[in-house]
């Protein structure tokens, strides 16, 4: 991937993820960041990224580096923040990035025609205004210097073990097969979790 060519990665981004917004564009720059620290994107398990929240941006992250929840080498932890940290298993090199503030906020007009469109009572023209604002802010965060946009950190971490192959167990309610380390015993017997919970809720 030439990783100087910002319009043909905005384009492939789009591709996978469907539209422009800056999530996707804070995803592309903190990919490029980690394939320019840490080498190719992953083949196989040799880049692992672990993101930390579940929005637009890892789309970028899962096309441009090759780490997807797939193949084991995305790992998501749950916090909301706009964290990213990256890997390469063979040099045992890792960064932490975290997109600053300043870069996150919207203005106020905007975060208000994004409510309203998210309770779908954004008229068309306010819908345009929205999506101009929405690219507009993209392309600032793609145009963006690097030490304004994120604060990068060479980190040691623990070692990660490889993704993990397990037998599938059948759920003795619903009888679909479930990995058994999801498995949950009820009087001995294996349960899929929303079996489960149903049963114990």
């Amino acid at each position: 991937m030439d990783t100087t060519d910002t319009k043909s990665i905005l384009e492939t981004a789009i591709r996978f993820h469907g539209h422009q917004c800056p999530g996707l564009a804070m995803g592309i720059r903190v990919s490029l960041v980690a394939l320019r620290e840490l080498g190719k994107p992953a083949k196989d398990e040799e880049l692992v990224a672990i993101v930390e929240n579940s929005s637009c941006g890892v789309d970028a992250i899962q096309v441009l580096t090759g780490c997807t929840f797939g193949k084991g080498n995305l790992i998501f932890k749950d916090y909301g923040k706009y964290v990213y940290t990256f890997m390469n298993r063979e040099t045992r090199k890792a960064l932490r990035i975290s997109i600053k503030k300043e870069a996150v906020l919207s203005d106020k007009h905007h975060l208000d025609l994004f409510a309203k469109v998210k309770a779908r009572t954004a008229d068309p023209a306010e819908m345009e205004e929205f999506k101009r604002l929405h690219i507009e802010k993209s392309n600032a965060l793609l145009d963006l210097p690097e030490a304004d946009l994120m604060s990068i950190e060479v980190i040691n971490p623990e070692p990660l073990p490889m993704a993990h192959i397990h037998e599938s167990i059948c759920c003795a309610r619903c009888d679909e097969p479930v990995m058994e380390t999801r498995i949950r015993l009820i009087d001995g017997a294996p349960h899929c979790i929303p079996c489960f919970e149903e049963l114990m809720g």
